[in-house]
Order: structure tokens, then sequence, then C-alpha cells
């Protein structure tokens, strides 16, 4: 395990922090590029053997502190007997229709169809330095459901108003797929693992918090307490009062936003939080990079981080397709030097 990261997870403060980035593995790396010359997206994923390749690759490469499994958020999907291939994103040959929530899917199910990320999480941990930890990942619930119902991302939904069939997949269906999924990961060598619930943003507010929200805390966030890392794009979440997120028994979230980082990572508060460099600074030629990397590094001179607990220093969302490797590096290496001259 990383001493950083194992530091983030008890709430010690210390100087410099870990790193690592959504999507660190994927697109942008020359490592991954090759390997997909030779092999599909979905032959990458559910190949345990070629998703540690490509788990380690940028771990190797980049020297990032956390390594995390390689997959998609998607997969569950196939249990309903969707159509899901991708040419690079998801593509669907059919969407979820009233009755397929009358579907049974059986735990044994959920554990056969998805042991390839067991395997594929089993042997990452075992290809690790001892020094690197290692995290998986789910996506949201609404998030997968959003997709399987081919909404868009910039619909404004009151979930109860669409169907009752919508509301059964969603809790019925896709929350115990999720916690077995879940429960896989972390028996599999995962110490933590993250629900990735960008599509969330589509919930209306009142819905998201005081439903979704606490449905997710009542069923994923308390069975798997301090092993959860949540992350939305919907603000809301954010703008809760710190005791409502402190009583959900959080490992930590990753700050979607781009303004209150500063405010939010000085709160009171018993989780990490993860971010907050823009893919899209990370994503420009290297010297406006530059001139974004040291306005982030100034606006974090303004905390002290030796008093800070639980920071983990990365980007609101992942890293983006034709994102210069030279930005990649340097961040990692001028961070660590940065943040060491600071103590």
């Amino acid at each position: 395990m990383n001493h950083k990261f194992k530091n983030v997870l008890n709430g010690t403060p210390q100087p410099i922090p870990p790193i690592w980035f959504m999507r660190q593995a994927g697109r942008y790396h020359s490592h991954y590029q090759k390997l997909r010359k030779k092999y599909s997206f979905e032959q990458l994923c559910k190949t345990p053997e070629l998703a540690t390749e490509v788990a380690c690759g940028p771990i190797l490469d980049f020297d990032y502190d956390v390594a995390i499994l390689f997959s998609d958020i998607l997969f569950p999907l196939e249990l309903f007997g969707l159509d899901l291939s991708y040419k690079p994103g998801p593509v669907f040959g059919n969407y979820l229709q009233p009755g397929d929530e009358n579907k049974t899917i059986s735990v044994d199910k959920i554990q056969e169809e998805l042991s390839f990320q067991s395997e594929a999480m089993a042997l990452t941990r075992k290809a690790l330095p001892d020094n690197k930890s290692l995290v998986g990942f789910v996506g949201g619930p609404w998030t997968i459901l959003s997709y399987g119902l081919n909404m868009k991302n910039e619909v404004k939904i009151d979930v109860p108003s669409i169907g009752d069939h919508v509301e059964k997949l969603l809790y019925d269906h896709l929350f115990p797929i999720l916690k077995k999924n879940i429960e896989m990961q972390l028996n599999a060598g995962a110490e933590i693992v993250y629900i990735f619930d960008t599509n969330s943003v589509q919930l209306e507010k009142r819905y998201f918090l005081d439903h979704y929200i606490n449905k997710i805390k009542n069923e994923l966030f308390l069975t798997f307490e301090k092993k959860i890392a949540y992350f939305s794009k919907n603000q809301s979440f954010y703008h809760q009062e710190i005791s409502k997120i402190n009583d959900m028994r959080l490992a930590g979230v990753v700050y979607s936003g781009d303004i209150g980082f500063n405010d939010f990572l000085t709160k009171k508060r018993d989780f990490f939080v993860q971010g907050n460099f823009s893919p899209n600074s990370l994503l420009k030629p290297h010297d406006d990079y530059l001139h974004d990397f040291e306005l982030f590094v100034d606006s974090l001179k303004s905390v002290n981080m030796s008093q800070i607990s639980g920071y983990i220093c990365s980007l609101n969302h992942g890293v983006l397709p034709k994102t210069p490797e030279e930005n990649v590096r340097h961040f990692i290496g001028t961070i660590r030097n940065k943040f060491s001259l600071m103590d």
C-alpha cells in the first residue's frame, strides 16, 4: 500500500499528497494506444492479463501513487441483455424497456458475469509494486441506468414522473448489482471503491438529495463504511452541510466543481477530498498548461497542507484524450517537489 494514500485514508495530515487521475489508463497514453492497435477495448477490459497490463502502464511510466482497475462502468447493463459495444465510446444495439424491471438477476449471475473484474483486480495487485495502492470503481446507479435508457446528459429529470419501471430498475436491480460488484472488488484486493456518478447531474435537486442520495447512503455507503469514495457532477452534493456528508461514512469524495474547492477542503470533515485541477488545462499546449498549473499551485499555497486531513492531488474529472504526456509527467513531479518545499 502507498504510504501517502494510507495516510489519506487514516486522516493523517502530510505535506506531500498522493497523486492519481481518473482515466489515467486510457487514450492519452502511448502505452495504451499501442495495446489498442492489437486489441479491442472489450478485450482489454475482459481479459484480466490485458486489463492488468493497462492498469500498470501509467504507474510505470508516470509514477502515480495509486492504480485503478481497468474496466468500464457500463458492463452491468449486459446483465439485462443489452447489446453493448465500444467504437470507441459505448454503442447500444438495444435499450432498457418497460418490463425489464421484471427480470430476475441472481447473485450467482452477477458474480459470474463480472468475474473478469475480480480476476483483473487480483492480478493487478500482484503486478503492482508494494508501495503502490490499488482502487476499484463502479458507475453510479443513476449514471448506469441513464445510459441504459438512452437519456442524454442535458436532460433534467424528476425520476418518479418517468414511470414506476424506472425506479424499480434503479432500486430493485441496479443497487443490488452494484452492492455485489463492490463487494467482489474489495474481496479481490481493492483498498477502496469509487462510485463515479457523472450523470447524476441530470437529477432534480430535491429528488437527488432527499431520495436518491439517501438511498445510496443506506444501501451502499453505510454497507461498505469508509470503503467508498463518491464522485458526482450534481453540485448540490457538495453544497450540503458538511455534517450530512460526514454522516455518510465515506472514505472520500472527488470534488467536481470549478469553484469553492479550497473552502470545501478546509471544512471539518472525516473523509478525504480529491481534486481539483482542470482536465481542460492539462490538455493545453505545454506553455499554456504551465500558466494554469502555476495558478493552481498558488491557490493551494493558501492552505496549510500539514494541517489538512485527507487530500489527494488530482483532477476534477478524468484525463482527456490527446492530453500531452509531457504535462502529466510535469504535474506529478512538480507537485511533489513544490509540496515538499512548502513543508
